[in-house]
């Protein structure tokens, strides 16, 4: 076995690869992304500069290990596509879901080294480190289950995700020409009433802006109805997507990805 395929087998996930050098090698990826969002929320925390200084060398090592991952991946990865060559293998690798979180998931570490920012630009940017919770979706069945459905879905979910902006478009400007004269310091444009449709539609109502006039609390009374099933239609679907993939698991029945029969 070369010292490429050797590496390959170790870096690919342990139900792929089934030898326990791979298992280990994930376990410790998993570890570190765990303790790497631990630190993150850890900084918004008063600290000493010692613990600071901790985090930081954590953080470090971290992305280290992290750097050393991906481009052992993308060393690899003509052995994950053997049907290309290998600087088109690679380059597909990179353009992958998976290989774009490992790059941002690293990145804000160097950036700042290369680019002079001001302060609020480097806490703004170290942000997306949180990124790095879905590197567990190369490991967890549940995450992979989440991207599946969400991908056997995207159409449906796509249209009804329009259908409640439209809605939501419409009601933003039909409350606001009902309620501006009656408030125009709540509702100064549409986008006040933009605000007041989706705390509405979501049936959230946070209370901080609300129709005072006949016009607008018989509108209001309408879109909040109309709300409740339009919101409800995404979920619906996402629940039969969860459905079909965990009845497709439990059996070797195939079903059609179009209307979701059984072949």
């Amino acid at each position: 076995m070369s010292a490429k395929q050797y590496v390959f087998n170790i870096i690919q996930p342990a139900e792929r690869a089934g030898s326990r050098a791979s298992r280990l090698f994930e376990i410790g990826i998993i570890a570190l992304i765990i303790i790497s969002v631990i630190s993150v929320f850890a900084t918004t925390f008063p600290i000493s500069e010692r613990v600071s200084d901790a985090l930081y060398l954590l953080e470090t090592v971290t992305v280290i290990i992290f750097s050393i991952e991906y481009l052992l991946r993308i060393w690899t990865a003509d052995l994950l596509y053997p049907s290309l060559s290998g600087v088109r293998a690679r380059f597909r690798y990179m353009r992958s879901w998976m290989a774009i979180i490992d790059f941002l998931a690293i990145i804000p570490f160097y950036l700042p080294l290369l680019i002079p920012v001001n302060l609020l630009g480097v806490r703004a940017v170290r942000l997306v480190r949180l990124l790095r919770v879905l590197k567990l979706n190369r490991y967890s069945e549940a995450m992979n289950a989440i991207g599946s459905v969400l991908k056997q879905k995207s159409h449906e979910i796509g249209v009804s995700l329009f259908f409640i902006g439209i809605l939501m478009i419409i009601s933003s400007l039909l409350i606001y020409y009902a309620e501006h004269d009656a408030q125009p310091d709540k509702f100064q444009n549409a986008f006040s009433g933009l605000w007041w449709a989706v705390a509405t539609l979501t049936t959230v109502g946070y209370g901080d802006i609300y129709p005072v006039t006949v016009i607008g609390k018989i509108l209001g009374a309408f879109i909040a109805i109309s709300g409740i099933g339009m919101v409800a239609i995404p979920t619906g679907i996402l629940s039969a997507g969860f459905i079909q993939h965990l009845e497709g698991k439990n059996s070797t029945a195939k079903y059609c990805p179009h209307c979701g029969k059984e072949i």
